[in-house]
């Protein structure tokens, strides 16, 4: 069957990795190789022929959740206030945008600030350590 990974973790795929989909369902992956245009091609152990992964096909897999505290979430960076390192508020972050060179925080204000300049997440505000004049136009 082949697989969509939208992880930066190869590892999700290897061999004893458990996903599961919306429902709970655990999908366990036997083997996992790389096709080609870097497509990947995963036989899990439950899906024993081809009709069983015709039904499988376009669910949506999710693995564990990954606890690594320097980990930049973008989904929790939604709600809170964009601050300056200098203290100057400059925001709050709406969305975040897929951008290919950073994603982007989208601030209430339309203004994009891309997340290579952030410094410091907290539960309250995201700091940004950002170059002169990017916040001109407001």
């Amino acid at each position: 069957m082949f697989v969509q990974l939208t992880s930066n973790l190869d590892e999700r795929l290897s061999p004893g990795s458990i996903l599961v989909d919306a429902n709970g369902t655990e999908f366990v992956v036997e083997r996992s190789r790389t096709a080609a245009k870097g497509r990947r091609v995963v036989k899990f152990s439950h899906l024993l022929d081809r009709a069983a992964a015709e039904r499988a096909l376009d669910t949506p897999l999710y693995g564990e959740p990954i606890d690594d505290p320097d980990a930049l979430w973008t989904h929790r960076l939604i709600g809170l206030d964009v601050v300056e390192t200098d203290g100057t508020m400059w925001g709050e972050c709406i969305a975040v945008v897929a951008n290919p060179a950073a994603d982007l925080l989208e601030l209430h204000t339309s203004a994009l600030v891309p997340t290579n300049f952030i410094v410091a997440v907290d539960d309250e505000r995201v700091v940004v350590d950002t170059p002169d004049g990017l916040f001109e136009d407001l």
